[in-house]
């Protein structure tokens, strides 16, 4: 009886073991990343290292592109440890209004469409080697991209929209 017993625990012990090791390191694709300032350049650029979720790597390059603008315009963006030229360490976002996405929706619909304008604020010529990387889950792929924004062209393109002052 005791020998049953042993032989039913170390199955049990050798099943739980095979379950929990499957599909191990899948979650982290759904994590949520965010951007940060790897670099500036004295004509008003900064490299982004940016992410973007996608169903293949292609249009997850895409997206990460679309997110370092997305992020310029709206979010505050830390940078890279040592990177800073600033004391406070952040990116300041070029648009502080509550809700201007909302307000300006048409634009940025437009702006932010598959082939739109942010294309034109936005580069990976300087891809560098090991710059990207990618994961891929059976339903998504999460890429991280470095991004050249020029943030100045940006600023002065909302200027021109009447967005900011």
């Amino acid at each position: 009886m005791k020998v049953k017993v042993i032989l039913f625990a170390a199955a049990a012990i050798v099943v739980a073991a095979l379950a929990t090791s499957c599909g191990t390191g899948k979650t982290q694709a759904w994590y949520d990343y965010k951007s940060k300032v790897v670099g500036t350049e004295l004509d008003g650029s900064y490299t982004i290292q940016a992410w973007g979720r996608a169903r293949n790597a292609a249009d997850a390059y895409v997206q990460a592109s679309k997110q370092a603008v997305y992020d310029v315009i709206f979010t505050e963006i830390q940078f890279v440890s040592g990177q800073a030229p600033s004391s406070s360490g952040v990116l300041k976002p070029l648009i502080y209004e509550v809700n201007a996405r909302q307000k300006y929706e048409d634009f940025f619909n437009a702006f932010f469409a598959d082939g739109g304008e942010y294309k034109k604020y936005s580069s990976m010529k300087e891809k560098r080697d090991f710059s990207t990387r990618y994961q891929k889950t059976d339903s998504q792929t999460t890429a991280r991209v470095n991004v050249c924004v020029f943030r100045s062209k940006l600023r002065q393109r909302l200027i021109d929209e009447g967005i900011i002052k």
